[in-house]
Formats: C-alpha cells, sequence, structure tokens
C-alpha cells in the first residue's frame, strides 16, 4: 500500500521534492544556508546535452547527470551504452564530491566497461579520454583515498564537440530538434531496462 506522506509527481508515481544539496543529498525541508542542486528545465535533448556538458564543465556532476539522462534515455539502442557510461563517469565524480570511495570505484570501472566497445570518439565524445578519466579516477581513489583524488575535467567532447541523434546510423547531428521522451525510449519499445544500474 503506497504511502500518503511521500513526495509524489503529478502521475502519483514517488519523486523527492526535498532540496538536494550539489551532489545530490536530501537536505532537510526549507534549508537555504548551501548551495542546492537546481532543478533544469529543457525541451530537446540537445538542450539537456548543452546544459549537461555546461554542469559537467562547472563541477556541478549529480546536476549534470541528471540533464545527461535524457540524452540517455532518447538514444537509440546502440548508443545507450555511450550516453549511460559517460553519466556514470559524471556519477563516479558526485562519489568522490561525497567522500564515497566504493561508489567512485565501482561507477568508474562500470563506465569503463561500458565505453569500451566504442570507437576512440563517437557521437562527439572523446570516448578515449572518458575512459583514461575512468582509469585514472578509480586508480588514484585505491591509492591515495577519495580525498586527494582530481576531478574530472571538462566533458570529454572532441573539438566537434558532443551531438545526439536518434538515428543509429546517423553520421552527424540531426537538422531539426529531437523532443525530450516521456520515457526512455527502450522502455517505450518494451526493452528491459540494461541490469546495470547507475
Amino acid at each position: 500500500m503506497a504511502s500518503t506522506d511521500r513526495d509524489r509527481r503529478e502521475d502519483g508515481r514517488p519523486e523527492q521534492s526535498r532540496p538536494r544539496d550539489r551532489t545530490g543529498r536530501p537536505l532537510p525541508y526549507g534549508t537555504d544556508d548551501r548551495p542546492l542542486a537546481e532543478d533544469h528545465g529543457f525541451d530537446t535533448v540537445e538542450e539537456a546535452l548543452d546544459l549537461g556538458v555546461r554542469l559537467w564543465n562547472e563541477q556541478r556532476f549529480f546536476e549534470a547527470h541528471e540533464c545527461l539522462e535524457a540524452v540517455w534515455h532518447a538514444s537509440p539502442g546502440s548508443d545507450q551504452d555511450l550516453w549511460q557510461g559517460v553519466i556514470q563517469v559524471a556519477v563516479a565524480a558526485v562519489h568522490v564530491q561525497r567522500g564515497n570511495p566504493v561508489g567512485a570505484v565501482k561507477l568508474a570501472e562500470r563506465a569503463a566497461e561500458r565505453l569500451a566497445s566504442y570507437p576512440a570518439e563517437h557521437r562527439g565524445i572523446d570516448v578515449d579520454s572518458a575512459r583514461r578519466t575512468c582509469e585514472r579516477l578509480a586508480a588514484q581513489v585505491e591509492e591515495e583515498g577519495v580525498h586527494a583524488t582530481e576531478l574530472p575535467g571538462r566533458f570529454p567532447a572532441t573539438t566537434r564537440g558532443a551531438w545526439f541523434t536518434p538515428d543509429p546510423a546517423a553520421l552527424q547531428p540531426p537538422s531539426t530538434p529531437t523532443p525530450v521522451p516521456d520515457e526512455p525510449v527502450w522502455l517505450a519499445a518494451g526493452k528491459p531496462r540494461s541490469p546495470n544500474r547507475r
């Protein structure tokens, strides 16, 4: 039986409405003395990607990963591991920011595994750089501890810049913006979600 005192969306599904700090940790209601994670609105996948890149570059990794999930959810099957791997790099950085070495190493390793099947560059992502970031982050956490670990630098984009396409055969971004789907493409298509969660 559903609890009536839980925060919920308009459609009745649970959703946390407590404020969150910049690393995504829930704070007490009414908190106003710390930098808070912002809810970011976007209408297209391209806007979500641009915002995710900007937030990443500001080291606001929790918010970046929230934006990048819209890209992952809209991606075709052949690109799902690419975008989920990029998101997992951001989540590994969140774990570093939170002081969680186990989570940081685990997510960095998962990200590297997901990215391993892609070429050096794909959809404007510098995949090799992202994999090296994962390896460096995991090694540094294990050797020096989470508090001495250097956070990922700029978003791992090529000079051309990261781009999204709903067409797995596309060699360039679409000419028209892609609306953000209401639910992940694979869920709408009836496919099960990947077993390796964030």
